[in-house]
């Protein structure tokens, strides 16, 4: 049986594969001397990107009345009465 690909320099599936798996290992780097691995450095972005909820101060009741008090005044006297009043 004869070699259906024209020319024996180029390279088969299996030599290409094998060089792309070297290129990737080559840049590996198998020290375990470092003082943090992969999987730390992964835990650590976790921790540094996560998302913390707004803690805003505890009002009195008199401030709360009035901030309600505000946000109807503020409803009730829209220009488009229209819509209910949600805007982004």
């Amino acid at each position: 049986m004869s070699n259906p690909r024209p020319g024996a320099e180029e390279f088969d599936e299996e030599d290409l594969i094998r060089s792309e798996f070297d290129s990737i290992v080559s840049g590996l780097s198998l020290d375990e001397s470092a003082p943090t691995s992969y999987l730390d450095q992964l835990a650590n972005f976790e921790d540094a990107n996560r998302f913390v909820p707004p803690n805003p101060p505890r009002q009195s009741p008199r401030q709360i009345w009035r901030s309600i008090k505000r946000a109807v005044n503020r409803w009730f006297n829209r220009d488009n009465h229209e819509d209910d009043g949600a805007t982004i």
